[in-house]
């Protein structure tokens, strides 16, 4: 090969070679552009009235007699029942535990006290008249003037509230905290002079129910937080 033919070659070659680091420069730049993104996080909240309340009335006696306690506590319990009753709850909805005799001198605490047992019954209210419980709880000063020893709530026999329409409200809250996500990536890219291009990838967050407050147990605070990954461009 003559020295002419090897020189236009070797331009050739070098021309190929140019024109071939242009295109791949300028798909890279292209594809990072592209991979510009920005990740935000969609609120949505939203407050609902507790749709099942859950009352369990927990009744004491105490005695040195088992017979008189267990005598008692039926008493007791037939005085709440017939109050449920009267307010309208249906007889499906109250259950009743069965009863709990301690023996105070089978207990070593129990050796100088006055009273040899001391029982306790609960029974329970599952029902979705929220508001009627709520009633019925403040008026409890009428089971005490019946004879009706309530104990008071603790851990274990509490009333609580739940609410059961979370699948109703789905839909429209994933929706807003779309929307809202949204809405913050769109101040970004206006902040940064770029322009808001499609979602990359979004994550749904999970969805939790919570007391407004502890004054008001039943009302419910419904929150949900979705993240959202947008693309970029200028």
């Amino acid at each position: 090969m003559s020295t002419k033919n090897t020189v236009i070659l070797g331009i050739s070659i070098l021309l190929a070679f140019i024109g071939a680091s242009a295109i791949v420069t300028n798909g890279m730049l292209a594809f990072k552009s592209m991979e510009r993104t920005v990740v935000v996080k969609g609120l949505a909240e939203r407050e609902v009235d507790a749709t099942t309340a859950i009352w369990p009335i927990r009744m004491t006696s105490a005695g040195n007699d088992l017979e008189g306690i267990y005598q008692s506590l039926e008493g007791q319990s037939q005085k709440v029942r017939a109050y449920l009753l009267n307010l309208g709850f249906p007889e499906s909805e109250i259950t009743l535990s069965t009863p709990q005799i301690v023996d105070k001198l089978a207990q070593s605490y129990g050796e100088n006290s006055p009273l040899r047992y001391s029982g306790s019954v609960t029974l329970t209210l599952y029902t979705s008249k929220v508001q009627t419980v709520i009633s019925a709880r403040q008026q409890l000063l009428q089971l005490a003037k019946q004879g009706v020893n309530l104990a008071s709530e603790d851990y274990n026999a509490r009333t609580e509230f739940l609410f059961t329409g979370l699948n109703e409200l789905k839909p429209e809250m994933i929706e807003q905290a779309t929307r809202n996500g949204r809405e913050v990536a769109q101040r970004f890219a206006q902040d940064s002079d770029s322009v808001l291009g499609k979602i990359r990838r979004a994550q749904q967050g999970v969805f939790s129910i919570r007391d407004r407050d502890s004054t008001t147990p039943h009302i419910k605070k419904v929150r949900v937080v979705s993240t959202i990954e947008y693309y970029l461009t200028d």
